[in-house]
């Protein structure tokens, strides 16, 4: 990320309510209203909106960290919307304000905390650390199979 990305930056998410959305899909004794996890996935998804404009050379964004509040009840059919204002940055870690609607009243709010990364990267740094490992346990397993002294 060399971008510089400005604070007040906005995205926005939106999605109708369907079944598949609410708590009476996981649970049928729940009744059918739009679930929590639900809201913050599109809270997510309009911080991610906001800074994809400053993604560079495979980069995505990722989230590191939420807090929030899940207000009021929405019914299957509805029109939610929420959005990501940036509100801090210390460079690396990008704070957004977060607010979700659903035509009628605010539903949700908090804050939404993401990062930059690079995938090819992550999974290069991975596999490393991955090969790392294995090795490492293949010489304790070699090891454990040693007699002891005094056997």
């Amino acid at each position: 990320m060399a971008k510089q990305v400005p604070i007040g930056v906005r995205g926005e998410a939106a999605s109708t309510v369907k079944h598949e959305h609410t708590l009476n899909y996981h649970h049928k004794e729940l009744p059918p209203l739009f679930s929590t996890p639900h809201m913050i996935g599109l809270m997510e998804w309009a911080a991610a909106n906001a800074l994809l404009p400053f993604c560079e050379g495979g980069e995505i964004s990722v989230g590191t960290a939420i807090n929030i509040e899940h207000r009021a009840p929405t019914t299957v059919g509805a029109r939610v919307t929420t959005e990501a204002v940036l509100e801090s940055s210390d460079g690396r870690f990008f704070v957004f304000r977060v607010t979700a609607h659903n035509g009628v009243e605010e539903i949700g709010r908090g804050t939404v905390t993401r990062t930059f990364v690079n995938p090819a990267k992550v999974a290069e740094r991975y596999a490393k650390s991955s090969t790392s490992e294995r090795s490492e346990g293949s010489l304790l397993l070699r090891r454990s199979r040693l007699p002891q002294r005094g056997s």
